[in-house]
C-alpha cells in the first residue's frame, strides 16, 4: 500500500522533489520536497487510492472506531470520503474557535466517551494534529490514533506524538516515497541519501551542496 500510494502521490506531483533546487519554507528552512496533497481531490484515480486506503486502514487497525474528524483544512475532505465509504459519522476541528454563533471548534455532533480516529492529509512536526487530537480529548473524545495520507518522519514529530500518547498510521512516508521516486526516474537513486539528510535535520543545509 505504501508503494501504491507513493506512486499516485508522485504522478499528480502531489509530492514533488527537486533537490537541486530547494524550495524555500515559510521558516526560511530550504526543503528538496514540495508537498500538496489537495490535489489528490482533483485526480479521481488518485483520490480512489488514497481514500480506499483511509477506509481500509480505519476499518482494520481501528474497527472500534465511531467517529471520523478531519483536521481543518486539508484533512476534513479525506474525511469526508472516507467516513462515506465506511457508513460512518465524520465531522472536522477548526484550527481555532469561531468568533461568531456558536463559537464551535469542533463541527459535526460528537458525544462524550466516544471513540474517535482523527484524518490529517500531512505531518511534519505533528503541531496542528497534536492539538487536534487535544481539543478532542477536552470534549470528552477517546482518541484511538491518527491516520495520515503522508508523513515526513521527523524527530521532531515523532517526539511530540510520542508525547501526547497518541499513534499515528501513515498510508506513505518519505522514505518509502524518496525509494519510489528513485525507482521511477522522478530523482537520481543518489539523490535518496541527500533526501534522508534534510528529513533528519531539516536545519541542516549541508545536503544541498552534493551530486549537482
Amino acid at each position: 500500500m505504501k508503494r501504491e500510494v507513493a506512486k499516485h502521490l508522485l504522478s499528480i506531483n502531489a509530492v514533488f522533489f527537486r533537490p537541486n533546487e530547494p524550495f524555500t519554507w515559510a521558516s526560511g528552512i530550504k526543503s528538496p520536497v514540495y508537498c500538496d496533497n489537495r490535489l489528490i481531490l482533483t485526480s479521481p484515480e488518485a483520490r480512489n487510492c488514497v481514500e480506499q486506503a483511509i477506509a481500509t486502514t480505519v476499518s482494520e487497525k481501528y474497527p472500534e472506531c465511531e467517529v471520523l474528524m478531519g483536521t481543518s483544512t486539508a484533512g476534513i475532505a479525506h474525511a469526508a470520503i472516507a467516513a462515506h465509504i465506511l457508513g460512518m459519522p465524520m465531522g472536522y476541528v477548526r484550527g481555532s474557535a469561531k468568533d461568531h454563533g456558536r463559537q464551535n471548534r469542533i463541527e459535526g455532533k460528537l458525544e462524550a466517551g466516544q471513540k474517535v480516529v482523527v484524518v490529517e492529509d500531512l505531518i511534519s512536526t505533528g503541531g496542528s494534529v497534536i492539538d487536534v487530537v487535544e481539543a478532542l480529548r477536552e470534549a470528552g473524545a477517546e482518541v484511538l490514533g491518527i491516520v495520515s495520507i503522508f508523513t515526513y518522519g521527523m524527530q521532531k514529530g515523532l517526539d511530540r506524538l510520542a508525547a501526547a500518547n497518541v499513534e499515528n498510521t501513515s498510508l506513505t512516508d518519505f522514505d518509502t516515497i524518496a525509494q519510489v521516486a528513485a525507482d521511477c526516474g522522478y530523482i537520481q537513486p543518489e539523490d535518496i541519501a541527500r533526501l534522508i539528510a534534510f528529513r533528519n535535520n531539516p536545519s541542516d543545509e549541508s545536503w544541498i551542496g552534493g551530486n549537482k
